[in-house]
């Protein structure tokens, strides 16, 4: 399977590139892609920049170029539970935007013509175990780093079942949607807005702290899919 995989920051692909046996990167578009495999997966990294219109360029012209048979979404996200902790991971079994309302005839958070929730492939979604820090739910997505908890309940008025927050994944899943190629998406907690007096430095921390087997679940999903 031809499989591309997105982040949206250069510290989400250096940790991802070391999996990459035969790396080679090519450029094209303004972009760049790196290419090589994953086990028995042929696999493009690209990195599209935060936020949503980043994404969605990006995630157009990954399928146009490259062709992939399923877009996996990864990277870090903000806590949107208390029941989620830094470090844990978060499998979207559904993902929606929360900064979006295009008025009379729609749902908060839905994009004209969209579902208001867009779906990641149940069966790659099903390949994993979920207990202790693995964790399936639902992924908001906005325009704007959460890291207050007054933010967080703004969103979880019109979410209240959100996990996490990030910045990209709603914007990748729509394209996909629109231009049917199955997705994935699975963010890895790196601040928990009202877990600390200092979310934004915490963050931070994450990036100093953060071991590179942190995305190791990603080589061990790609394993699993045959």
């Amino acid at each position: 399977m031809r499989i591309g995989i997105i982040v949206a920051m250069d510290k989400e692909l250096s940790l991802l590139l070391p999996m990459l046996e035969g790396h080679e990167t090519k450029e094209g578009l303004g972009f760049y892609f790196h290419v090589g495999t994953i086990g028995r997966h042929e696999v493009v990294i690209m990195e599209c920049g935060i936020g949503k219109v980043n994404a969605a360029i990006s995630t157009m012209t990954l399928l146009e170029s490259q062709k992939p048979d399923l877009v996996i979404n990864t990277g870090v996200a903000g806590g949107a539970d208390k029941s989620i902790n830094v470090m844990d991971v978060v499998v979207a079994d559904a993902i929606a935007y929360h900064d979006v309302w295009c008025g009379p005839g729609t749902d908060y958070g839905q994009a004209a013509g969209m579902p208001l929730y867009f779906s990641p492939d149940a069966g790659i979604t099903g390949l994993l175990s979920y207990s202790g820090a693995i964790k399936k739910g639902l992924i908001c997505s906005g325009d704007k780093f959460i890291d207050k908890m007054d933010s967080v309940d703004k969103i979880k008025k019109h979410f209240p079942e959100a996990l996490a927050v990030d910045m990209e994944s709603a914007a990748i899943a729509h394209v996909c949607h629109k231009m049917g190629v199955p997705m994935f998406c699975m963010r890895i907690i790196s601040d928990s807005p009202g877990a600390s007096h200092n979310n934004s430095q915490q963050y931070e921390d994450f990036w100093s702290e953060a071991p590179e087997q942190t995305f190791e679940i990603v080589r061990q999903l790609l394993e699993s899919i045959k």
